[in-house]
């Protein structure tokens, strides 16, 4: 697609209609549209998502998804989906929804279903993860880990960080392993150096795409 998004039609009847909308208040638009809170939400996969609470109404949605349809992101998202090599930067597919794919589920990427590797790794991911709150995993030193910290950047850094933060209630606190997310910047090095033992870290480096494993 040639032309700009900020020059297409739909982008440029978006804007009009912010202009009309930016300065009228939540409470308004509920008294104008009691049923918003019912219309204005969507449900799936135990997930449920309210977007009333936003400046937002029905020609929002509307003007929303005939952007989308502009600019062709059903048709992208079913490339992925097909796991063709739409990251045109590196030439390769992307492959998030493989990672998430059921098992038996198939994704080829030139002739070949790349969800058995995944899940070969996640058991990997989980038996580690066994062993580690089971006190059975051992470092170099033959120490029980007592600590993790996750060397990243960008989504390799937030993405763990989000996901012990959501999990971590859910854990045996008497047997709690620290995941002490550090990001490549000296101040969180530094914090997950001090507050852990040395002979007992595990380290996890996820620089970009490549994955590294040490174990002190």
């Amino acid at each position: 697609m040639n032309q700009r998004l900020t020059e297409s039609p739909s982008w440029h009847a978006l804007q009009a209609h912010y202009e009309k909308i930016k300065d009228i208040h939540l409470r308004q638009l509920f008294a104008d549209d009691p049923s918003r809170g019912d219309r204005l939400a969507a449900e799936a996969a135990g997930l449920y998502l309210d977007y009333s609470k936003n400046r937002v109404t029905d020609e929002t949605v509307r003007l929303l998804v005939q952007l989308a349809k502009e600019r062709g992101v059903a048709d992208r998202r079913d490339a992925m989906f097909r796991g063709e090599k739409i990251n045109i930067t590196e030439g390769r597919a992307v492959l998030h929804v493989a990672l998430r794919a059921p098992r038996g589920t198939q994704i080829k990427v030139d002739g070949v279903d790349v969800v058995p590797e995944v899940h070969t790794v996640l058991d990997k991911m989980a038996a580690f993860s066994d062993r580690v709150r089971s006190g059975n995993g051992r470092g170099t030193r033959a120490k029980g880990i007592k600590n993790v910290i996750n060397v990243g950047m960008r989504g390799s850094y937030l993405g763990p960080e989000m996901a012990y933060d959501a999990l971590r209630t859910f854990s045996d606190r008497r047997d709690e392993v620290p995941f002490l997310v550090a990001n490549v910047e000296r101040r969180c090095l530094c914090r997950g150096h001090t507050t852990t033992s040395i002979p007992q870290r595990r380290y996890s480096f996820s620089p970009r795409r490549r994955s590294l494993r040490s174990k002190p």
